[in-house]
């Protein structure tokens, strides 16, 4: 599921060690010569800060600092046209859950430095393959639980109390509006490769139209996570990367030559019909008709999309990146791929 900036018209009141991976590079590019250190603003901080003092100069201060973000906050995040911004403040500082889920966040984020480390690093390698990537603004804050990672206006928020760790106990009460299977990635764990993602999709490769069939969204996706390979640490599991357990992994793996199978049985790769191929494309707890006692990995479009981009590079070892990403020919990247899962 991804939690992109979907603005809510209604007001949103709040309801009522941190895992990074150490980054080792032997087969990426030295970016050391790159000049670069991201820092995560703490708006939070700032925000909770404001408390019990002067709501206009608060109002003023926020505004002044966090600009477009303050108003997406303020006017679609956590409220809408129909209030103030002093009156949207006035409602946070007067809710208790808002203050017990800041203590919350405060007590699994003291500091942001590791986030901060990780996330220098990979945008080091996306500015050595895309020099001219823009480099957001990234934000720490409470999202009410509604946001991960919403990006907007020359900014990257990141919602700290979407990665409290998955035994939160504020997790357990939202299973109608977030399910277990959802939540349980929501660790510090997942800040890096989601942000990553989110940036990548909206800011360097959008989804395109033009071909609707299964075999390039599978494609599309592929190159996505292919992406996410080469800029991420070498040492970042699979199953983190694309958000499945060690189990759904390992099914994938194992069933691999029947799942590749059952699209060619079913005439899915050319298929356009959208109903048809979403449920192969879509988060879930499992994909539906496959596996026995829903043990089977969900979105497995997704995940075979990343084998064959992975074997088509491997095939074609004077492909740069630039090129695959730039490279629209689905069937082409598929045929050159040579992708012919056996099984075991």
């Amino acid at each position: 599921m991804m939690y992109k900036l979907n603005f809510r018209q209604s007001y949103l009141f709040f309801l009522c060690t941190l895992a990074f991976f150490s980054c080792t590079h032997n087969d990426k590019p030295d970016v050391s010569h790159i000049n670069l250190d991201l820092k995560i603003e703490r708006f939070d901080h700032d925000l909770y800060n404001g408390k019990n003092k002067n709501v206009e100069l608060t109002d003023s201060l926020l505004h002044k600092k966090y600009g477009a973000f303050y108003e997406d906050f303020i006017f679609k995040m956590v409220g809408n046209d129909s209030y103030t911004s002093r009156q949207v403040l006035e409602g946070l500082y007067a809710d208790k859950a808002y203050s017990d889920l800041n203590h919350e966040v405060d007590s699994v984020f003291p500091n942001l430095k590791p986030t901060e480390a990780a996330l220098t690093q990979t945008f080091k390698y996306i500015k050595y393959y895309y020099p001219k990537a823009p480099i957001p603004r990234f934000i720490g804050f409470l999202s009410g639980f509604a946001y991960q990672t919403p990006i907007g206006d020359n900014y990257l928020g990141i919602g700290l109390d979407m990665f409290l760790g998955k035994d939160s106990k504020f997790y357990g009460a939202l299973v109608h509006s977030i399910p277990l299977y959802v939540s349980k990635r929501f660790t510090p764990t997942y800040i890096l490769p989601r942000a990553t993602e989110y940036y990548v999709r909206e800011n360097l490769f959008k989804d395109k139209d033009e071909d609707r069939t299964f075999l390039a969204k599978m494609i599309y996706n592929g190159k996505i996570l292919y992406f996410m390979d080469q800029v991420l640490p070498e040492n970042m599991p699979d199953s983190v990367k694309i958000g499945y357990t060690q189990k759904q992994l390992q099914w994938c793996k194992t069933y691999e030559s029947d799942i590749w199978g059952f699209y060619l049985e079913s005439n899915l790769i050319y298929e356009t019909d959208y109903a048809k191929i979403q449920v192969y494309l879509s988060d879930g707890p499992f994909t539906p008709g496959l596996g026995e006692k829903n043990t089977s990995a969900p979105k497995l479009g997704i995940w075979t999309g990343w084998q064959i981009v992975r074997k088509y590079m491997k095939e074609n070892p004077e492909v740069t990146l630039q090129q695959l990403m730039a490279d629209m020919d689905a069937q082409k990247i598929l045929s050159k791929s040579k992708y012919k899962p056996k099984a075991d």
